[in-house]
Order: structure tokens, then sequence, then C-alpha cells
């Protein structure tokens, strides 16, 4: 459903159906990247390389769980509430946004702020999960799996030893 309201949208907004902006990536093929839901492979314009990050799934859940906490800590809850106040009412796709949704839910009484802290976990781990198998229909990603430890200095060590000199200053 949200295709098809973000087609109607583009064509409105452009006078073209989305099919034929999204062909543009079709032009000046380098190299198949990666099929598409379509079977069509998606082509990479330029010279470039993919990096790709990745967390054992124990750590990343740690990660998110703890996240979730700061951004509960920070205020999560009055930021919804403000945005639920405004004149303009938030569009359908930020009501659904990972966090917003399960607040929103909150607010209007189905939830606990307990139970809705949970869901923000759970959905944000199944949506990492869903990103992870997403990747792996790209052949050309660099993979880095990083230690539960590591910075973004570690982060950037690995790619010059990886990549060479081309990436130090």
């Amino acid at each position: 459903m949200r295709r098809l309201v973000r087609a109607l949208e583009v064509f409105e907004l452009t006078g073209q159906p989305i099919s034929s902006l999204q062909a543009q990536w079709d032009r000046g093929q380098v190299e198949p990247l990666a099929p598409t839901l379509t079977g069509v492979g998606a082509s990479v314009r330029h010279d470039c390389v993919f990096i790709g990050l990745r967390r054992e799934r124990e750590d990343q859940a740690r990660r998110i769980n703890e996240r979730v906490r700061r951004m509960i800590a920070e205020g999560l809850v009055d930021e919804v509430k403000s945005l639920l106040a405004e004149k303009e009412p938030l569009s359908t796709a930020a009501r659904q946004a990972l966090g917003y949704a399960e607040i929103i839910r909150h607010l209007e009484g189905s939830y606990s702020l307990a139970n809705a802290v949970e869901m923000i976990k759970i959905n944000t781990r199944q949506f990492a999960k869903a990103q992870r198998t997403w990747f792996k229909r790209f052949a050309r990603v660099e993979w880095i799996d990083l230690p539960a430890d590591a910075d973004a200095a570690d982060l950037a060590d690995q790619l010059i030893e990886r990549r060479g000199s081309l990436w130090s200053p």
C-alpha cells in the first residue's frame, strides 16, 4: 500500500510514472550489483567500494536495548506528545516509524510504557534482522566484523589496513 501511495505522489508531483524515473539507474551500467525483487540487477554507475559493518547478534541486541533506554531517558515520550499536539498531524509514515508507533500506542492507552519500550526493542531487532537479510543480496560488499568494544578509530584502522594507502591521510 505504501508503495502505491508513493507512486501516486510521484506521478502527482512530476507528471511521470515512478517506473520512468526508476529506469534512470539502468543507464550507464557498470556492473551488476544485486538482484532486486523483480529480478533485474541494480547497477553501479561509478567505480566504488561498498563497506558493510557487522556485529554479533548478541552485541547488536545489547546495543539496541541500550539505545532504546537512552531514547526514553532523553525524552522520547515527550517528543512524541509534542508532535501529536501540533496543528499539522504526523504523516502515516511518521506514525509508523520505529519508536514513534509504540509510544503513540502507549499514549493512546494500548500499551503500558514498559510494554511500549519492550515492543520498540523487539521491533528494532526484527528490523535489524531484515536489513541483514536484505544485504546478503549484495555480492560486492566488503564486510567488516566489529568486536563489541570497537569504536570509530578501530573501524578507521581496519579500513586503512584493508584498502591501503588510498584511504589514509
